[in-house]
């Protein structure tokens, strides 16, 4: 697999996943792709054994979010965040809003994540906003 200067010209696509940090594990990688949620220039595919090669474009679901990722290196180890981003060039598209009529969220009710719950009084304020009698 290896070219005599060292260079691959291709890699376990599981492999790739775990180097460019979109998997914890290789192990939850390769479960991931054997679920058959992945594309692989638009073809489905179910074997984590597939070969990953610059120039192709892969599409996944992550989370709630649709994932389109063109390889652009393979890598050679998992190192840190700065490095897998270079990687992948990241073509995925816009998250919409969640609601469905076109209102967007009030901004009172946006909250940091890991924030914790609201006390008490935090929620009687939204609540009073929500109402309308402030």
């Amino acid at each position: 697999m290896s070219g005599e200067d060292g260079s691959e010209k291709a890699l376990r696509l599981d492999k790739w996943l775990w180097y460019a940090r979109f998997f914890k594990t290789r192990a939850n990688a390769s479960r991931a792709i054997s679920g058959g949620r992945f594309r692989l220039d638009g073809e489905v595919m179910s074997k984590p054994h597939r070969a990953a090669q610059p120039g192709q474009v892969l599409t996944f679901m992550q989370g709630e979010r649709v994932r389109v990722i063109k390889i652009t290196a393979l890598g050679t180890r998992r190192g840190p965040a700065i490095e897998a981003a270079e990687l992948y060039e990241d073509m995925s598209p816009e998250t919409p809003s969640r609601r469905k009529d076109g209102e967007t969220e009030q901004q009172f009710e946006l909250r940091e994540k890991g924030a914790g719950r609201p006390t008490k009084r935090a929620r009687r304020e939204t609540s009073r906003l929500k109402s309308g009698l402030v």
